[in-house]
């Protein structure tokens, strides 16, 4: 983001914090991608609706506790979110799930390299679905939510070198078994 559209999305919040019907603005723009998080890590759409629902009722009801920490506030809303689907886990002591869309994993491809079939993003997903756990959160931020490392430490709450070396060791993996070579931006 924009230091321009951060410093607009921080009047939002501060208009939200007195008036819960502002934060109808943050809920518009964030609802679908967080919905998307959600419903990867549930493949369950009704869940992921609930969870999700859940998610900006406790960032609506925590808004008095937000601080600008140099992220946007997407990241808190993703942090609340990890939050909700890990209680859900632990809760209902199921494993958790992360639903790889085909097309996400096409486009990570395309960026790699230009010969690529159905036969190679077939066995690419089935080795992410095997990945441990924190390589395939780092992933699934870095590459098909598009944050940056900053954000994604924020989110999982690690450190920035803690981000950077696990979407490494994970894009490592995958050069390592598929001889792909994502690029990736700082």
């Amino acid at each position: 983001m924009t230091e321009e559209e951060i410093r607009n999305e921080q009047e939002i919040i501060e208009r939200s914090k007195k008036d819960a019907k502002a934060f109808g603005e943050l809920y518009e723009k964030y609802f679908d991608p967080i919905f998307n998080y959600i419903y990867r890590q549930t493949d369950d759409e009704e869940l992921a609706a609930d969870l999700c629902s859940q998610t900006f009722i406790n960032a609506l009801n925590n808004l008095n506790r937000y601080e600008f920490r140099g992220v946007p506030f997407s990241a808190w809303v993703y942090k609340i979110a990890g939050n909700e689907v890990n209680k859900h886990y632990r809760k209902n002591k199921g494993r958790k799930i992360f639903s790889i869309e085909e097309v996400k994993v096409i486009e990570l491809v395309e960026k790699a390299q230009e010969g690529w079939d159905e036969e190679l993003i077939t066995k690419l997903i089935d080795f992410m679905k095997n990945l441990p756990t924190d390589m395939l959160q780092v992933l699934e931020l870095r590459f098909f939510e598009d944050k940056d490392f900053k954000e994604i430490a924020f989110i999982l709450d690690i450190t920035e070198s803690g981000a950077k070396m696990r979407t490494y060791r994970a894009l490592d993996k995958l050069r390592k078994n598929f001889n792909i070579k994502v690029k990736y931006d700082e």
